[in-house]
Protein backbone atom coordinates (compact mmCIF):
# COMPACT_ATOMS: atom_id res chain seq x y z
CA UNK A 1 0.00 0.00 0.00
CA UNK A 2 1.40 3.52 -0.82
CA UNK A 3 0.02 5.78 1.43
CA UNK A 4 0.30 9.34 1.33
CA UNK A 5 0.18 10.83 4.49
CA UNK A 6 -1.89 13.94 5.81
CA UNK A 7 0.14 15.87 8.10
CA UNK A 8 -1.40 19.35 7.11
CA UNK A 9 -4.75 20.87 6.85
CA UNK A 10 -3.96 22.94 3.40
CA UNK A 11 -3.81 18.67 2.00
CA UNK A 12 -7.22 18.78 2.12
CA UNK A 13 -8.15 21.57 0.10
CA UNK A 14 -5.54 20.12 -2.61
CA UNK A 15 -7.26 16.16 -1.76
CA UNK A 16 -10.69 17.70 -2.81
CA UNK A 17 -9.65 19.51 -5.28
CA UNK A 18 -8.08 15.92 -6.84
CA UNK A 19 -11.24 14.31 -6.10
CA UNK A 20 -13.01 16.14 -9.38
CA UNK A 21 -10.55 14.10 -11.34
CA UNK A 22 -10.33 10.76 -9.53
CA UNK A 23 -11.35 9.60 -6.37
CA UNK A 24 -9.57 9.85 -3.11
CA UNK A 25 -9.83 7.86 0.05
CA UNK A 26 -8.95 9.07 3.48
CA UNK A 27 -7.57 6.17 6.04
CA UNK A 28 -8.51 7.96 9.50
CA UNK A 29 -6.16 5.77 12.28
CA UNK A 30 -5.59 5.88 15.71
CA UNK A 31 -2.08 3.93 17.09
CA UNK A 32 -3.85 3.80 20.39
CA UNK A 33 -6.52 1.35 18.80
CA UNK A 34 -6.35 -2.19 18.57
CA UNK A 35 -8.66 -2.20 15.93
CA UNK A 36 -7.84 0.39 13.94
CA UNK A 37 -4.71 -1.52 13.76
CA UNK A 38 -6.44 -4.34 12.33
CA UNK A 39 -7.97 -2.26 10.05
CA UNK A 40 -4.52 -0.83 9.00
CA UNK A 41 -3.09 -4.34 8.81
CA UNK A 42 -5.73 -6.20 6.45
CA UNK A 43 -5.63 -2.46 4.02
CA UNK A 44 -1.77 -3.39 3.84
CA UNK A 45 -2.23 -6.53 2.85
CA UNK A 46 -4.97 -5.54 -0.10
CA UNK A 47 -4.62 -5.11 -3.50
CA UNK A 48 -5.68 -1.61 -3.59
CA UNK A 49 -6.90 -0.01 -7.67
CA UNK A 50 -4.24 1.76 -8.84
CA UNK A 51 -6.26 4.41 -10.12
CA UNK A 52 -7.47 5.37 -6.15
CA UNK A 53 -5.12 7.49 -4.22
CA UNK A 54 -5.47 6.52 -0.31
CA UNK A 55 -4.26 9.00 2.17
CA UNK A 56 -3.49 7.93 5.60
CA UNK A 57 -4.01 9.97 8.66
CA UNK A 58 -2.72 9.58 11.79
CA UNK A 59 -5.88 11.17 14.30
CA UNK A 60 -3.22 11.22 17.45
CA UNK A 61 -0.85 13.10 15.90
CA UNK A 62 -3.28 15.68 13.80
CA UNK A 63 -6.41 15.35 15.70
CA UNK A 64 -7.18 18.95 14.26
CA UNK A 65 -7.01 17.56 10.63
CA UNK A 66 -9.33 14.75 11.70
CA UNK A 67 -11.74 17.48 12.84
CA UNK A 68 -11.65 19.60 9.42
CA UNK A 69 -12.44 15.94 7.50
CA UNK A 70 -15.87 15.78 9.78
CA UNK A 71 -16.46 19.33 9.39
CA UNK A 72 -15.48 19.62 5.55
CA UNK A 73 -16.92 15.89 4.54
CA UNK A 74 -20.28 16.00 7.18
CA UNK A 75 -19.29 13.17 8.55
CA UNK A 76 -19.49 12.13 12.62
CA UNK A 77 -15.53 11.16 13.86
CA UNK A 78 -14.71 7.90 14.13
CA UNK A 79 -11.73 5.71 14.57
CA UNK A 80 -10.89 3.96 12.15
CA UNK A 81 -12.67 5.55 9.65
CA UNK A 82 -12.53 5.40 5.80
CA UNK A 83 -13.51 7.88 3.55
CA UNK A 84 -14.16 7.93 -0.17
CA UNK A 85 -14.14 11.57 -1.20
CA UNK A 86 -15.52 12.02 -5.50
CA UNK A 87 -16.13 15.59 -6.78
CA UNK A 88 -15.66 17.20 -3.60
CA UNK A 89 -18.04 15.49 -1.33
CA UNK A 90 -17.68 12.11 0.78
CA UNK A 91 -19.65 9.86 -1.00
CA UNK A 92 -19.12 6.79 1.46
CA UNK A 93 -17.63 6.35 5.00
CA UNK A 94 -17.07 3.60 7.20
CA UNK A 95 -15.83 2.43 10.06
CA UNK A 96 -13.96 -0.32 12.43
CA UNK A 97 -14.72 -3.53 10.86
CA UNK A 98 -17.07 -2.70 8.68
CA UNK A 99 -14.05 -1.48 6.81
CA UNK A 100 -13.15 -3.35 2.98
CA UNK A 101 -10.90 -2.65 0.09
CA UNK A 102 -14.03 -4.44 -1.92
CA UNK A 103 -16.11 -1.86 -0.46
CA UNK A 104 -14.17 0.81 -0.76
CA UNK A 105 -13.61 -0.13 -5.12
CA UNK A 106 -16.88 -0.52 -4.97
CA UNK A 107 -18.04 2.67 -3.89
CA UNK A 108 -15.05 4.61 -5.40
CA UNK A 109 -15.94 2.96 -9.00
Amino acid sequence: MNWTLLTDIAQLVILKEKSFIQPQVIFKHSTRCSISSMVKNRLDKSEPPHHIPFHFLDLIRHRNISDKIAEEFLVEHESPQILVIKNGECIYYESHTGISMDDIVDKAG
